[in-house]
């Protein structure tokens, strides 16, 4: 997040047809915008006096306003001093007027001074609300682990993928680029994917995106689609499926599926629950790689009807013959 930015956040995903008020959200957003410096400034931004402003807030959070801000600044302090930021920098951006000031706050905090490396930003919380990087909050909620199900899912997709890039590298150029559906547009909001090369390239950028929020990195640029090519499509979809393996290793490591995502990237800010982002890779992947099998198959290639079933039986198949 940019200095002097407007730290904003979203609470709830809104409805498909008509937005929701998300009141939680509205109270964060008052708490965190770098313009409110104090209790009053806080509760005229949410319209509220500051009595029912801080009861509000901690109906809905378990945490006063004050406490709550300065504790997700003090997190993205540490982020930021882990990035490189100097003590300085990091004290300014949290709002503190003096280096002495913030450095004692950090210490009981973080229970070591700020120019001491502390791995993980955040901080015991009653609510689960914590920084997010580069600009987002992060609410964790204890869930159960990943199910067999969505194992398989994860899985079959990643192989999937991989098998179906295999494939394209054989084909004349013709059938990997050439226009098939005009207009065609999986998700409203990206562009379109006319081509059986767009929808694989579709299938790993989609990854790439979330990976990138999930990661707390700054978004990739999608490349151009003439300048897609297969060799570079090979080398994203290798470093898309270990990223995407160690994100879901981690969500696993910390029953994180309930948790939400909020991403003040977007304009409104909006908030994701982690379930449904992989919900939602799956299901545009296997849309985008059964309309790559429908397009080849009329164009009269031969390629297989990728169902999990028959993947799984050649993976036991393999580890079969692995075994001594």
């Amino acid at each position: 997040m940019a200095d002097g930015a407007t730290m904003r956040h979203a609470g709830a995903v809104t409805d498909a047809s008509t937005p929701r008020r998300d009141r939680l959200r509205e109270l964060l957003d008052a708490v965190l915008d770098e313009d409110n410096t104090d209790l009053g400034q806080m509760a005229a931004g949410a319209h509220l006096s500051p009595y029912h402003f801080s009861r509000e807030l901690r109906r809905g959070s378990g945490e006063s306003p004050v406490a709550l801000r300065r504790r997700v600044m003090l997190e993205r302090a540490a982020w930021r001093l882990g990035q490189g930021a100097s003590v300085t920098e990091a004290a300014e951006a949290a709002g503190y007027q003096s280096v002495e000031a913030f450095s004692r706050r950090f210490a009981r905090a973080y229970g070591r001074p700020p120019s001491r490396s502390i791995g993980d930003h955040w901080l015991a919380a009653p609510n689960g609300i914590h920084f997010h990087p580069p600009d987002s909050l992060w609410v964790h909620t204890s869930t159960p682990a990943l199910d067999p199900v969505t194992d398989v899912l994860v899985r079959h997709d990643l192989d999937d993928t991989d098998q179906l890039i295999q494939v394209l590298a054989g084909l004349p150029d013709q059938v990997v680029r050439d226009v098939r559906l005009p207009g065609h547009r999986p998700v409203d909001f990206d562009r379109p994917e006319e081509s059986v090369l767009d929808l694989v390239d579709g299938i790993v950028w989609t990854k790439e995106i979330w990976g990138a929020s999930f990661a707390g990195k700054d978004l990739p640029v999608r490349v151009a689609t003439d300048d897609v090519t297969l060799p570079a499509l090979v080398e994203r979809q290798a470093r898309v499926r270990e990223q995407w393996w160690d994100i879901l290793a981690d969500l696993h490591r910390r029953k994180a599926w309930q948790d939400r995502l909020i991403d003040a990237l977007c304009d409104p800010p909006e908030s994701f629950v982690v379930s449904t982002v992989i919900a939602h890779v799956l299901t545009h992947s296997i849309q985008r790689r059964q309309t790559v099998r429908l397009l080849l198959d009329c164009a009269g290639v031969d390629i297989d009807r990728g169902d999990p079933i028959l993947w799984w039986r050649d993976q036991l198949t393999h580890r079969t013959k692995e075994l001594p």
